[in-house]
């Protein structure tokens, strides 16, 4: 039961009480008044009730029954003047239970009344108001009594079991005077019937409203089940490739949108594979090309190398029989100039693969470009003094934004090839800034190109001019791994050529920010390949390798040490040897690698000695190791002269070149 029903209930039964009261002590002030007269000579001043009343201004007596039938209550009440008197009223609560019977709480509610002590004053039932009952015990009218005297709030709602043991819910309010108090109790069954009846109506109307839901989605299923199915129908042929089909739905809603969505994807479906497939063979047709253009690669390199090495067996066989001082040293140049040109083929067939890999990865940098030029100074120029011509360098303050060794590999090949091809005159190479970039050019003065010839130029292995002599002959590589080497950079490259007059080749490099240094360094003279005395440990397992390599090092000065292996290299430092360069294979016996190696020589020795390290394998991860131990790295067929620049690097002189 809430609060506000109950407050209603006991403020209506305060009312009635009290309206009762005051209509009953109207009727006795009358009868009063008619037996004032007779007893107006009786002196009452010692009653109790006046006393309290002159007092008080009100006195309330206890309850009483008269005959054992009929509650009574004596009443006085004082007038407003001293002079007024008072009424002193014997007045009969059968009316309060009148009041009480009449209060409709439902089937099983009641009210009733207690007085200040829990008496029971009026009851719906009389027989129960007759037994002068006492209910303080009851929880009900416990909390009741308990009630601060005179507080406007009613007590807490009291919920317990009645004497039959049904839960009773009461409520009850003061009455003050004369202190009694209004219980209302009510089944708590009943109490909470209009909540359970409107959560019963709400549970219904909820049910009412899923079953329509229900009913509602069952309808739109079923129209909608239709064309769903022909949305999946068609679907399900565009998967299995049917790109013409069409999904046919004329719905009028997003179902129709997405049909022509379906119906759109499938046309868009249909023309990229048409694309596709046009991609496809064209793909295949450039993978056929390339291996064709691969296998050609592959037969020309073979052919190429096969013509040095045939001619190097033959000039070893002539040499072992030649007695001859003069032929036996014509020979040994002819030797020489075989293995150059194997060393050479298969050192640039090396840097083509690794670029057609893309394992080659530009580090750009700013530099001047003076000492790449004196680089080109030292390595041509000898070879144009032999061959009769002039090799000029035009000095230069620029400075230039690009990868500095990738960029002295394109002009290194550039001026060979100027140098090779020219029989009279000579070369030049220059640099001038041409807006935000610098164009370095190689000019001379050789045998030219025809127009035919100049779109050919930078395809492997081909020979624009055919020279007679090995020496003079190129390998038809240097162009093939310029043109490679500037589309990795985005370089521009420029070829103009006359036959018989001469060609210019134009390289538009970027500028860099600082775009000149403040003074031209000095040319770097050509340094002594003499190194005596410098003590050299060699690690190699294989013989003729380590026999070579030391035969080399020993003609050049250097007191040389070889070993297997690194125990036998370690035994060379117990033997009190101390290098000042350590040359190490990198894939030694019982799986050593010569990084390892290296690291164990130089924890012994104490000190970060020089070390390089020699392997066919060029990969950029090995590289990358070494240059992360602090090792120099030179791959096979070894080059004497890197070999010559990387000990001149050591012994604290410049190198001739890049190492």
């Amino acid at each position: 039961m809430s609060s506000r029903p109950v407050r209603i209930i006991l403020l209506l039964v305060g009312l009635l009480v009290t309206a009762g009261l005051g209509y009953r002590a109207q009727q006795d002030e009358l009868a009063l008044a008619s037996a004032r007269q007779a007893a107006a000579d009786v002196d009452r001043a010692a009653d109790p009730a006046v006393a309290a009343a002159r007092q008080n201004g009100r006195w309330f007596g206890p309850i009483r029954f008269l005959r054992q039938s009929e509650p009574h209550i004596d009443m006085a009440v004082a007038g407003d003047r001293a002079d007024d008197g008072m009424v002193v009223a014997d007045i009969n609560l059968k009316f309060a239970s009148d009041v009480v019977t009449a209060i409709w709480l439902g089937e099983n509610g009641r009210a009733y009344v207690v007085d200040a002590g829990g008496g029971l004053i009026a009851h719906p039932d009389a027989e129960e108001a007759l037994r002068k009952a006492n209910l303080a015990d009851l929880p009900q009218v416990r909390a009741a009594l308990d009630a601060a005297p005179g507080a406007n709030a009613p007590a807490p709602t009291v919920v317990s079991k009645s004497a039959n043991g049904t839960w009773m819910i009461a409520a009850n309010a003061s009455i003050d005077p004369p202190g009694w108090h209004v219980i209302v109790e009510q089944p708590v069954s009943a109490a909470f019937a209009p909540v359970i009846e409107s959560m019963a109506r709400a549970i219904l109307l909820l049910l009412a409203g899923i079953a329509l839901a229900v009913a509602a989605s069952l309808v739109l299923a079923r129209r909608m089940a239709a064309p769903i199915r022909a949305l999946g129908d068609g679907a399900g042929r565009i998967g299995d490739g049917h790109l013409d089909e069409r999904v046919e739905i004329c719905t009028g809603d997003e179902l129709e949108a997405l049909a022509e969505q379906f119906n759109q994807m499938a046309h868009k479906l249909r023309e990229s594979y048409a694309g596709l497939e046009i991609k496809v063979a064209q793909r295949t047709r450039e993978l056929e090309e390339a291996n064709r253009s691969k296998a050609r690669f592959l037969a020309a390199a073979s052919h190429d190398l096969r013509q040095p090495v045939h001619a190097l067996g033959l000039f070893v066989a002539h040499l072992q029989e030649a007695r001859d001082e003069d032929v036996r040293r014509r020979l040994i140049g002819k030797v020489a100039a075989s293995s150059a040109a194997i060393s050479e083929l298969i050192e640039a067939l090396l840097d083509i693969s690794k670029l057609d890999a893309g394992v080659v990865a530009p580090q750009p940098a700013e530099f001047a470009l003076q000492p790449l030029f004196d680089h080109m100074e030292q390595a041509f120029s000898i070879a144009a003094r032999d061959n009769g011509l002039r090799l000029r360098i035009r000095p230069t303050r620029l400075r230039v934004r690009c990868d500095p060794v990738l960029l002295e590999r394109i002009v290194l090949n550039l001026c060979s090839n100027a140098i090779r091809y020219t029989r009279q005159g000579g070369a030049i190479l220059a640099a001038r800034m041409r807006g935000p970039v610098v164009r370095i050019e190689v000019r001379d003065t050789g045998i030219g190109m025809t127009p035919d010839q100049q779109q050919r130029i930078f395809e492997e292995f081909y020979q624009g001019a055919s020279a007679p002599d090995l020496e003079s002959k190129g390998l038809g590589l240097g162009l093939a791994i310029v043109d490679r080497l500037t589309r990795l950079l985005d370089l521009p490259l420029q070829v103009r050529s006359i036959a018989g007059k001469g060609s210019v080749f134009a390289l538009d490099v970027p500028l860099a920010a600082d775009a000149a240094s403040n003074a031209l360094p000095p040319a770097q003279p050509l340094i002594s390949t003499r190194f005596d005395g410098l003590p050299v440990l060699l690690i190699d397992d294989d013989a003729g390798a380590r026999e070579a390599t030391e035969g080399v090092l020993a003609e050049w000065g250097c007191r040389v040490r070889a070993a297997a292996d690194a125990a036998e290299a370690v035994k060379l430092l117990d033997e009190g040897m101390r290098p000042r360069l350590i040359i190490c294979d990198y894939r030694l016996g019982d799986d050593e690698r010569g990084t390892d190696v290296v690291g164990r020589i130089r924890a012994r020795l104490g000190d970060d000695v020089p070390a390089v390290i020699i392997s066919a394998d060029s990969t950029q991860e090995l590289q990358s190791t070494a240059k992360a131990a602090g090792l120099h790295f030179l791959h096979k067929p070894l080059n004497a002269a890197r070999l010559r620049a990387l000990l001149i690097h050591v012994t604290g002189n410049p190198p001739v070149g890049p190492l």
